[in-house]
């Protein structure tokens, strides 16, 4: 991998979780820890980032969730337009923060008569653009409230409540890691109550992710592999994981050639 690319990952990653840590990242990227130091050194330079103890900060107003899906990349925009094929219209659709959740959303706009349940500010502000008041068709947006992370989610007691009052047909959560023994983890705990919250408010929960997450733990565990009804993950999941994953989800959709 390039240097060039190497910090870009690292950026990407970081406004779209707000934060991370020297260990995720060396872990992520398959450097080492002085690497990303010298790394995150050259990008606080630039501005582009602020160090914190231990690892990296999202620079003020770089959170992902302002950033249009046409820069994710191919593999997420593929999970992304998987899912949405499981939304029909009129149905109520809770989408969590993330890269993914926001290409997702993007998917889901022309979409009649949709109820979307978010605690995330960029889906929110997506659904409620202004150039869209003339469109034939408009959604719901039910915004969560809560206390506002770096990623610009809303997470915490006040998310939480107001997501048990809630029923949504469908709940798609944007995770930071899978693991076997870990399960879905995140490295946020008021991130990971409120996303427990929504899959209780959710008939199905569907979880996206882009294949790099497979084998990434974070600090804390949402819930178990178990606990998904489905997953869809990019064709860059190897065979082996593949079939890991298959024995655990309920489902595991393949987005680009559908192998399940």
């Amino acid at each position: 991998m390039l240097v060039s690319e190497r910090r870009e990952r690292i950026l990407a990653h970081v406004r779209e979780h707000g934060t991370a840590t020297i260990p995720e990242l060396s872990s992520l990227l398959g450097v080492s820890p002085m690497t990303i130091r010298r790394d995150i050194d050259l990008l606080a330079d630039e501005g582009a980032v602020r160090k914190v103890r231990g690892g990296v900060r999202a620079a003020l107003g770089a959170a992902s969730v302002r950033t249009p899906a046409a820069s994710v990349s191919r593999e997420r925009r593929e999970v992304a337009a998987l899912a949405a094929g499981l939304v029909e219209p009129g149905m109520a659709v809770g989408i969590s923060g993330g890269a993914i959740s926001l290409a997702l959303a993007e998917a889901l706009a022309a979409v009649p008569e949709l109820t979307i349940v978010t605690n995330a500010l960029g889906v929110s502000d997506l659904f409620a653009r202004p150039d869209r008041a003339d469109e034939p068709y408009t959604q719901t947006v039910v915004l969560t409230g809560g206390v506002r992370t770096p990623a610009q989610a809303l997470v915490g007691p006040v998310a939480v409540r107001a997501l048990e009052q809630l029923h949504c047909d469908i709940v798609f959560l944007d995770v930071h890691g899978l693991d076997v023994q870990a399960g879905m983890t995140t490295m946020n705990l008021l991130e990971a109550e409120t996303d427990r919250a929504f899959m209780a408010a959710g008939r199905e929960v569907v979880v996206l992710a882009d294949h790099r997450r497979w084998g990434l733990v974070g600090l804390t565990t949402i819930a178990d592999l178990s606990d998904i009804d489905r997953l869809v993950i990019d064709a860059g999941l190897d065979q082996p994981a593949r079939e890991q994953l298959g024995a655990h989800v309920g489902e595991l959709l393949i987005a680009g050639d559908h192998v399940s």
